[in-house]
């Protein structure tokens, strides 16, 4: 399973949502496969230029339900109470990376 953590440096999101990441990661016994992406940098594959931050791929998928990247920019992610927030919730990561799994 192939795990991406999108963001541009700067980004305020970004500490919270990776956070997050980790503790699902962790959880589940994948703590090991995070690949970090500066959406920035010169080597970066083009394709993964264009989705906002933060945003996570698993297996290329992102975990937000995005069909495509929307442009860069800060990304908002729905809660439960259906509020937004710039983090990505735990829920919302743990069932993607279950999706993945099966």
């Amino acid at each position: 399973m192939k795990i991406q953590f999108l963001s541009f440096p700067g980004c305020p999101s970004a500490p919270g949502g990776l956070a997050v990441l980790e503790r699902v990661v962790a959880r589940l016994g994948l703590a090991d496969r995070i690949e970090e992406v500066d959406m920035t940098a010169p080597e970066t594959a083009e394709e993964l230029r264009d989705w906002a931050s933060p945003t996570i791929l698993i297996d290329g998928v992102d975990a937000g339900g995005e069909m495509q990247p929307n442009g860069p920019g800060c990304r908002m992610y729905e809660t439960a109470e259906g509020g937004l927030t710039g983090i990505p919730p735990e829920e919302l990561i743990s069932a993607a990376i279950q999706r993945a799994a099966k």
